[in-house]
């Protein structure tokens, strides 16, 4: 068994972050992807699918983008690019193709890490297999009946793949609004399923709406420990240079029909919750909300001078829904649940998992000394499991580890 100071599992920009950290404290650590260097980035993504970051925001520990388009936004392949450059720039001790069958506690108070590779000891472990794990396909769609194909955003890749027919998407944040739009685009017909979401205009007063969101510090503000924070994980945007829209008022306009949440499924029977115009309506508060923040914001800087003039966004007028749709009736030959994530962890044979299966933890740090957790969804900021934000977060969580490798004087 070999042995080494810190174990991270995962190759994204989590596990990259956090490892140029550690390479700069000294400590010794390997990486074990089970795939290569940014997997999930290379093979769980549609073909068109961009960052919705723009590229000056693909900020890492030492690193930042270089190019000659800092406000346009990378394809999945110059990102993937980009994380390799990143790995060469500082030796990242990678070691892919490599799958974890288990991490154990040992009786020293280490882990023993177990791959398919062999095993590994070391004192320190960090789980940076990032907050899009496993897609979530909520319970109601084991009543679909055969004949109508079921796929996740990952498994999705251009609307020519997709059975011949109309399309049903389930969930109206980015992915959902984005395939939403491009299938449509292609001429099929396409219904989608609103729940929660974030209304964005992808440019406001002429800049990108999220330099707005970093320069007045909302990506940067801590979050309560324990709270769930929804904002950046159902925004709808995309990633376009022509300031293109996908929120619901574009899609609609582009003719796709919109419906409340799904609420039931039986066979080719799909019941939507009469919930379209109040929650469409409480999305426009709090994109007006936003806006007004944005706004004395720009004021309280001197910036009013310096940008666009303030406009307001007209609200959606969402057109009667349907309550249910009769798929074979309506023509729907695929159903796409684009309703988000969930983290699985089967291989953490360790105490430190809630009743829903995530990991428990205080700003990363777990309950049992020297696992951490990185890369997910509110760890220590709004911003904390963004390319951007990872950075400030390894930052500290290394600080934390080395801290347990100095004895006590």
């Amino acid at each position: 068994m070999q042995r080494t100071e810190a174990i991270i599992i995962g190759a994204g920009q989590a596990g990259l972050a956090m490892s140029r950290c550690l390479s700069e404290r000294s400590v010794a650590h390997v990486v074990i992807e089970r795939g290569r260097i940014g997997e999930r980035w290379r093979s769980e993504r549609w073909d068109s699918a961009r960052l919705l970051t723009p590229n000056w925001q693909s900020r890492l520990p030492e690193w930042f983008y270089r190019g000659d388009d800092p406000d346009g936004y990378m394809s999945m392949a110059e990102f993937v690019d980009y994380l390799e450059e990143y790995a060469r720039s500082f030796g990242a001790p990678v070691q892919g193709g490599t799958t974890v069958r288990a991490v154990e506690r040992m009786r020293d108070g280490g882990y023993r890490i177990s791959t398919d590779r062999g095993a590994w000891a070391a004192p320190n472990v960090v789980v940076a297999t990032g907050h899009c794990d496993v897609p979530h396909v909520p319970a109601v769609a084991a009543g679909l009946g055969d004949g109508v194909a079921q796929l996740v955003p990952t498994r999705y890749r251009n609307p020519g793949e997709l059975e011949p027919g109309g399309v049903l998407v389930v969930g109206a944040s980015a992915s959902g609004s984005q395939l939403a739009a491009e299938i449509a685009a292609a001429g099929r017909a396409v219904t989608l399923a609103v729940g929660r979401h974030i209304r964005l205009p992808r440019r406001y007063r002429g800049k990108d709406i999220l330099w707005w969101l970093e320069m007045s510090g909302k990506f940067r503000e801590p979050v309560d420990v324990g709270r769930e924070e929804r904002f950046y994980r159902s925004m709808q945007l995309a990633g376009c240079s022509d300031d293109r829209r996908v929120d619901l008022d574009a899609l609609q306009q582009a003719g796709v029909r919109l419906t409340g949440r799904v609420t039931g499924v039986e066979g080719v029977r799909v019941e939507f919750a009469d919930d379209l115009a109040t929650s469409t309506a409480e999305a426009d508060r709090r994109l007006g909300r936003l806006l007004e923040r944005i706004d004395a914001f720009a004021a309280a800087t001197g910036l009013d001078e310096k940008v666009d003039a303030p406009a307001r966004i007209d609200p959606v007028q969402p057109n009667c829904a349907p309550r249910e749709i009769n798929l074979r009736e309506a023509g729907i030959a695929t159903v796409i649940w684009a309703t988000g994530f969930r983290r699985d962890y089967p291989w953490l044979r360790l105490p430190v998992l809630d009743e829903r299966g995530e990991i428990r933890h205080r700003g990363g740090i777990t309950p049992l000394p020297g696992l951490y957790v990185i890369g997910l969804q509110s760890l220590r900021r709004r911003n904390s499991n963004m390319i951007d934000g990872v950075g400030m977060d390894a930052e500290e969580l290394s600080r934390h580890l080395v801290a347990r490798l100095i004895p006590a004087a």
